[in-house]
Order: structure tokens, then C-alpha cells, then sequence
């Protein structure tokens, strides 16, 4: 077994689809996951878990009922369990999400947006 850094632009060369997170790596029972993506998300939660986002490459706004915050590269936001949010970019952005393993991207609501759960690349 050899030791192998894990090259980020090289694992989001490997995918086009938005919105559709990637698992890149595991660290006990969270999942670190590149994810791109472009305009609106949908208004969804985590009931039983925080979610990390980082932002690699673009610019992203995580939406509240009651404000937001916007991501540039090289930033990170943690949104709280339970709290409602909403992102966006305006134009196409490259995230990573940390999560616990079997989070599913809309949380608890079904849409056109809610992806296949623990791809890897």
C-alpha cells in the first residue's frame, strides 16, 4: 500500500454534473465530499448534523430565513443542525462538504436536486 495525496482538482476533473456531492475521502463516519455547483439550490436542513462548506474555487451564498453569508475561495462556513439554508452561486463554484457518512445533499426533502447518496471517485 503506497501513500497518495488526494489531488482536488484532479478528483473534480473527473465529474461535470452540479449539485450531485462526490465522496473523496472518509475520516471515521464523516465524509469529505467535492460537490460543484451553479445557481439555486433548494431551502432544505439537517436535522441531526451540522454541514461544513468550503470553498475551493468561485464564490457561494449560503441563504437564511433571516440573512446570509457569502463563501470565496479559500473560506469555510459551519451550518448548524436543524437550521434551514439555501445555496447559490452565480456563477459555476467547487465545494467541500464534511459530513457524517449518509447525509443526503436536500436533508430531509425529496426534489429533482436530492442525489445519489455515497458516490465515489
Amino acid at each position: 500500500m503506497g501513500y497518495h495525496p488526494i489531488n482536488f482538482s484532479e478528483k473534480l476533473s473527473k465529474f461535470t454534473d452540479r449539485w450531485s456531492p462526490k465522496v473523496i475521502s472518509e475520516m471515521n463516519d464523516y465524509q469529505f465530499k467535492l460537490v460543484k455547483v451553479e445557481g439555486n439550490f433548494m431551502w432544505h436542513e439537517h436535522q441531526n448534523t451540522d454541514e461544513v462548506f468550503v470553498v475551493l474555487e468561485g464564490a457561494l451564498t449560503i441563504e437564511f430565513r433571516d440573512g446570509a453569508v457569502t463563501l470565496s475561495k479559500g473560506e469555510m462556513f459551519v451550518v448548524p443542525k436543524g437550521v434551514e439554508h439555501k445555496p447559490f452561486a452565480e456563477k459555476e463554484c467547487h465545494i467541500m462538504l464534511v459530513e457524517p457518512k449518509g447525509v443526503v445533499n436536500t436533508g430531509d426533502a425529496e426534489d429533482d436536486l436530492t442525489a445519489e447518496n455515497d458516490v465515489w471517485i
